[in-house]
C-alpha cells in the first residue's frame, strides 16, 4: 500500500446522474471512501475540479474574459472543496481547506510545510483554487501539487474505467489502455490530462492511475496496489 497519495476528483464526478452540481448521494459515498482510505493509515491530499458548477474556459468560448473566467472557476472548485470537507468532517475525519488564493474566513492560504505537516498528522488535506493562477487546469494543480508533497501516488478519477484511444461514451469501439508511458500518452495525445499536468508528472517521474470513480471499491484497490484502470509511468 502507497503511503501518500494525491486523489483528483473531476468536478464532474461530484454529479452522478444530475445535470448541474453535487449530487449529496454520490459526494457522501465519496467522503466515506476517503474515510476508509485515511483510516487505514493513507496520507491523502484531495484537489476537487469546478466544472460541476462553472468552466471559465467554456465562457471564454463565448466571448468572456479568459482571465475572469478562470477566476471565477478557481472559487467554484473551492465550494467544491467546501462540500466535502463538511462531509469528510460527518465521517469524523479531519479535513484542512487550503487555498491558492486567500480567502479569509473559509480556508487557510495553501502553503507546502502547512500541508506536509496537516498530512504527517494524518489528516486529509485538501487543495482549492487550482494553482492560484489563471490559465491552467486543476489537473495541472493536481500534478503540482502531488510533486510538492511527495505523492506516491497520483490517482485521476474520473466517469470512465481509465484511458481510451476516444471518449468510449461516445465511441463503444475505443481501445482500453491498461498502461502507458507518459511518451504515448503525448504521442498519441490521449485525453488524459493537459500537456502541462503530463509534462509535469513525467519530469518528476509521478506515478498516475486513472480510473472510474463510481466503480464500487475501486479506489480503495488502487491504493491497495491492485491494477485498477489505467497506470501511467514515466
Amino acid at each position: 500500500m502507497v503511503k501518500r497519495v494525491l486523489l483528483k476528483l473531476s468536478g464532474e464526478a461530484l454529479m452522478g446522474e444530475d445535470a448541474f452540481g453535487i449530487n449529496p448521494g454520490i459526494i457522501q459515498r465519496l467522503a466515506a471512501d476517503i474515510a476508509q482510505i485515511q483510516r487505514a493509515g493513507v496520507q491523502l491530499g484531495l484537489v476537487i475540479g469546478g466544472g460541476n458548477i462553472f468552466r471559465g474556459a467554456g465562457l471564454a468560448g463565448g466571448g468572456f474574459d479568459r482571465v475572469a473566467g478562470d477566476q471565477m472557476g478557481m472559487l467554484a472548485t473551492v465550494m467544491n472543496a467546501l462540500a466535502m470537507q463538511d462531509h469528510l468532517r460527518r465521517q469524523d475525519v479531519s479535513a484542512h481547506l487550503l487555498s491558492a488564493v486567500a480567502i479569509s474566513g473559509i480556508g487557510e492560504p495553501y502553503q507546502r510545510d502547512r500541508a506536509l505537516r496537516y498530512l504527517a498528522a494524518g489528516q486529509v488535506v485538501l487543495f482549492a483554487a487550482g494553482t492560484g493562477n489563471p490559465l491552467f487546469t486543476t489537473d495541472t494543480a493536481a500534478s503540482l501539487r502531488a510533486v510538492e508533497i511527495g505523492a506516491d501516488l497520483m490517482i485521476k478519477a474520473t466517469r470512465v474505467d481509465g484511458v481510451y484511444s476516444a471518449d468510449p461514451l461516445q465511441e463503444p469501439d475505443a481501445i482500453f489502455y491498461p498502461q502507458l508511458s507518459y511518451r504515448q500518452v503525448l504521442d498519441k495525445r490521449l485525453a488524459v490530462m493537459d500537456a502541462t499536468a503530463v509534462i509535469l508528472c513525467a519530469d518528476h517521474q509521478m506515478p498516475l492511475r486513472v480510473l472510474n470513480i463510481h466503480t464500487p471499491g475501486a479506489l480503495c484497490r488502487s491504493i491497495q496496489g491492485e491494477p485498477v484502470g489505467t497506470l501511467v509511468t514515466a
